[in-house]
């Protein structure tokens, strides 16, 4: 049964090259949604659900039901793809769970890329430097060297597109009715990863209330920010690595 890893935004699949080091498995996969390190197909709305449907159809030929992982936005795919077709998912862990409880507000930036006109301005700006420029950016938020260069190298005109059709298809009260959703659905076995010092998800309280809600077990990741993986990536596979085993895989 393969574990499935998925990234947000603005990234790259090698996010999570030091915590699968750790987690030691052969059967893990990293899926690259659209946009991010992936190419994007003709006809592509890149609006949350076109990510739903993409996710079920790369987990449909890879055979599910399986165990998925999600980051970010990552993780806000995983979330919806449980919620509506939890036939496909064996587990998930997210580390967004606050995302989904009533009274979120989108960070900062968020907000930016969901107002027109100041939206377009901000992604141009984003990655209107040379790839070391914008690798340096990354590092200074707390990513590797090899992650930032990555996700420099995968950005571009085509991933502003993709982020501001996605955050701009989910203003609230979106997040709030795909919370009801998930805890209304079909219960799976769920992770949540609660890094304590993430500036964009809401705060460690929000992450528990939604670990609480959705009957999920919880990982308090205390210090750790956005890139829990790639600050701390053992500390961050033990409780995925514990997780997995408690299910038999």
């Amino acid at each position: 049964m393969p574990v499935i890893f998925v990234h947000g935004v603005p990234e790259a699949a090698a996010i999570w090259t030091p915590l699968l080091a750790e987690l030691g498995r052969a059967d893990t996969v990293t899926l690259s949604p659209p946009g991010f390190g992936a190419p994007v197909p003709d006809g592509f709305g890149a609006t949350s659900d076109d990510y739903l449907a993409w996710l079920a159809a790369q987990v449909e030929a890879i055979g599910g039901p399986a165990d998925l992982v999600g980051h970010d936005w990552g993780g806000g795919h995983v979330a919806r793809l449980a919620a509506t077709r939890p036939d496909l998912v064996r587990s998930w862990c997210i580390d967004i769970a606050g995302l989904f409880e009533p009274g979120y507000v989108w960070h900062d930036l968020a907000q930016l890329w969901q107002t027109p006109g100041q939206g377009e301005e901000t992604v141009r700006g984003m990655f209107a430097g040379p790839v070391e420029q914008r690798a340096q950016g990354y590092a200074a938020l707390g990513m590797t060297p090899d992650a930032a260069r990555a996700c420099a190298e995968a950005g571009g005109a085509e991933m502003g597109r993709c982020i501001l059709a996605l955050y701009r298809s989910a203003r609230q009260p979106r997040l709030t009715e795909w919370g009801a959703e998930l805890a209304a659905a079909s219960r799976r076995p769920c992770l949540v990863i609660n890094a304590t010092a993430d500036a964009y998800t809401g705060g460690p309280d929000l992450a528990h209330r939604g670990a609480e809600r959705f009957g999920a077990r919880e990982a308090v990741l205390e210090g750790l920010g956005h890139w829990w993986m790639l600050q701390d990536p053992r500390r961050g596979a033990a409780p995925i690595g514990a997780f997995l085993a408690s299910l038999g895989g």
